[in-house]
């Protein structure tokens, strides 16, 4: 299917009426989609994650990422959001433009199966062309990603290997794990809160596996540091367990150069990190790195506060070394706990409530940065902006498919 990259008038008129047709065949089109997909390309499971597709989490995203594109589709500005999001995304996956050609396809046949009589000429010719223009946005942006990546000192383009040099327990749940690159170059430098994309075989699946991984340490040029929570609840984590218990020292790993979207913006204005279970891991590496920085500045140095919450004591990573900050004055803490009930002014029972430390916060120059699960996210920007916070100071980063709010 040849990309046609011009919409008429025509086009975005019946794209949109086939709205509430979408909405009323809701998340079966996506479903019927990846079957259809997987069924006549399933070379693509070694790129999609499985384990979102048998969650369902990835059908639920991708339903929502074609009904906001139809209701946005004469206003793509609205979702430039989404789009660096997801393109950085596909960035740690190495997508490529006959990727988009595959999915096209199928995306096609899919509305053609499903629709029936209601799949005209005219709906098939206006939404081809609609997906070749959303096509068309991903590739260009994907393209200057890998570009810019490549360029970059101790940059690359695609797969790069590497092995695996340090592990060590981070908490209950959590181990770092510290990766070299094996032709003993230096590595890109990254932004902190940035993720690099981890190719693995894991014994005993058919299909190679895709992983992003927050980077949790300061750019160093030489190694690359993941810090990995075992997942425990529903259904095991396939990936996370085999870097806990799998991976040896020695072994080598594939890994896509760092990007993302979400990383700390060097304003100048105090910071808040904010975090909740393994989201801390990119906060981890944003505090190293300013950490570091206040380090040389002396009373110039730049106000950081460091909030994080978990469900113990025994889950919570990094705790030690954020003490450890703190006492050397270069940074503030507060921690909650769900279930321990733990004494002391920087130690809080039960879940994060900023109305307790609301004047300790910059809540008219500050920079507020969030990650955790998207509840927690949604519970914390909630509470920001009931304190007066600008949402233009809240940034989030979000695990997995897209998800906002």
């Amino acid at each position: 299917m040849p990309f046609d990259n011009f919409l008429t008038e025509q086009h975005i008129s019946v794209v949109k009426s086939t709205i509430p047709l979408l909405e009323s065949a809701g998340s079966k089109i996506t479903e019927h989609f990846y079957q259809r997909m997987f069924s006549h390309n399933p070379e693509l499971q070694h790129i999609f994650n499985m384990s979102n597709q048998h969650s369902g989490k990835q059908q639920f995203a991708l339903f929502e990422a074609v009904a906001a594109y139809a209701k946005n589709i004469d206003n793509v500005s609205a979702l430039l959001t989404a789009v660096e999001r997801i393109a950085n995304k596909h960035a740690s996956l190495d997508i490529q433009p006959e990727h988009y050609l595959i999915v096209g396809h199928h995306l096609i046949e899919t509305l053609r199966e499903l629709a029936g009589e209601a799949f005209t000429e005219e709906v098939e010719e206006s939404w081809a062309t609609a997906y070749g223009v959303l096509a068309d946005i991903f590739i260009k942006k994907e393209e200057s990603i890998y570009n810019a990546n490549e360029n970059k000192s101790g940059g690359w383009r695609g797969i790069r290997k590497f092995r695996l040099i340090e592990k060590r327990i981070e908490s209950e749940l959590v181990k770092s794990l510290v990766f070299e690159p094996l032709d003993g170059q230096p590595v890109a430098n990254y932004s902190p809160g940035q993720y690099i994309g981890v190719k693995l075989s894991v014994p005993g699946h058919d299909y190679e596996e895709i992983r992003q991984y927050s980077l949790s340490d300061r750019p160093n040029g030489e190694t690359y540091r993941i810090s990995v929570k075992r997942e425990i609840v529903g259904i095991p984590g396939v990936v996370s367990n085999f870097l806990h218990d799998g991976l040896r020292l020695n072994d080598e790993v594939d890994v896509y150069a760092p990007t993302g979207d979400f990383f700390y913006q060097n304003r100048q204005s105090p910071v808040v990190l904010i975090s909740a279970g393994v989201g801390l891991t990119p906060m981890q590496s944003i505090v190293e790195m300013l950490a570091e920085e206040n380090l040389s500045k002396g009373k110039e140095s730049q106000s950081i506060c460091y909030l994080h919450a978990c469900e113990n004591i025994e889950q919570h990573s990094f705790k030690k070394r954020i003490e450890q900050l703190a006492k050397k004055g270069l940074l503030t803490y507060h921690h909650w706990y769900r279930t321990d009930h733990m004494e002391g002014k920087n130690l809080h029972h039960g879940y994060m409530d900023l109305t307790q430390i609301e004047h300790e916060l910059p809540l008219v120059n500050g920079d507020f940065y969030l990650c955790g699960p998207v509840s927690f996210m949604q519970f914390a920007k909630q509470q920001l902006v009931t304190l007066g916070v600008d949402a233009s100071r809240i940034h989030y980063e979000v695990f997995g498919p897209h998800e906002g709010f």
